[in-house]
């Protein structure tokens, strides 16, 4: 098990969804949160929040695709705070675009925040851990880290980057004290479809049809997902998949690996058709 309570937690992506929803979730348990993101105004209400609960919140402007901006805040929680005990890589943005439309600027945007965020915040932290002869870490991937879907490349690239990643560094410490966890979210009632960038030639029909698909499939609520995330932690699980249509999808993808697409995909050139998840 993995102690929680008076341990410190960096969360990123903590201004909203699921990032807010596992601070909070932090918080009922007793840690101490050190959360960041660029949203000033979102981040100061999730610190409320926290501080509503009776917990301590530490709150930071970092731009998680920024290496020296993330080497330099695991620094300053290491001087400030004795270093960190529990770290979640959650920040992250998704674009909605064709491979054969989509621009290697809104790629490259994706991935740095997505994938590198969560790569530095690894290394960044991993020394702390290391130091302390204990800790977790846990990277928030996707069902879209199990499965690709029409007009998510980018995103798909990143998440399933992230589960890669992840796998790797737990095996890399079997034996040590360091637990490292991968979240599959399914469908969360988050901002992140209306936050998207969008191929641009007909972006507002995109970002509409694109939020509708989103919501009527989006059904677990940011704090239970927080909730399960946390509770994953506590039992040092390697594989945190959130909601029902993740296990579902999960299992759909281990029994048809090479044409889950023919049951999931049917309407042609559908923007969401499988638009699950996710900040």
């Amino acid at each position: 098990m993995t102690e929680i309570d008076g341990k410190l937690a960096v969360v990123t992506g903590a201004a909203s969804g699921i990032g807010r929803g596992t601070a909070l979730a932090l918080a009922k348990r007793g840690a101490r949160l050190a959360i960041t993101d660029l949203d000033r105004a979102g981040l100061a209400e999730t610190a409320a929040r926290i501080e509503a609960l009776g917990a301590k919140a530490t709150t930071y402007l970092v731009d998680v695709a920024d290496r020296d901006a993330v080497y330099a805040f695991a620094q300053e929680i290491e001087a400030s705070h004795g270093g960190a005990d529990i770290v979640i890589n959650n920040a992250g943005v998704a674009q909605i675009a064709r491979v054969d439309e989509l621009g290697y600027d809104d790629f490259e945007w994706v991935m740095n925040i997505d994938f590198w965020g969560m790569v530095y915040g690894s290394k960044a932290f991993l020394p702390q851990l290391q130091a302390k002869g204990e800790g977790h870490i846990v990277n928030v991937s996707s069902i879209f880290g199990l499965i690709a879907v029409p007009t998510q490349a980018a995103y798909n690239s990143a998440k399933f980057a992230i589960r890669g990643f992840t796998e790797a560094l737990r095996h890399e410490m079997k034996g040590t004290n360091i637990q490292i966890s991968c979240v599959h979210p399914g469908g969360i009632k988050t901002n992140i479809v209306r936050n998207a960038r969008f191929l641009q030639s007909t972006q507002a029909t995109l970002r509409e049809d694109a939020a509708s698909g989103f919501d009527k499939i989006a059904r677990t609520t940011p704090e239970r997902a927080g909730e399960v995330i946390v509770e994953g932690i506590a039992k040092n699980k390697p594989r945190i998949l959130i909601g029902f249509d993740a296990k579902l999808v999960d299992w759909l993808q281990r029994l048809m690996p090479a044409s889950y697409g023919k049951i999931m995909f049917r309407r042609e050139g559908s923007v969401l058709t499988g638009q699950a998840e996710t900040k």
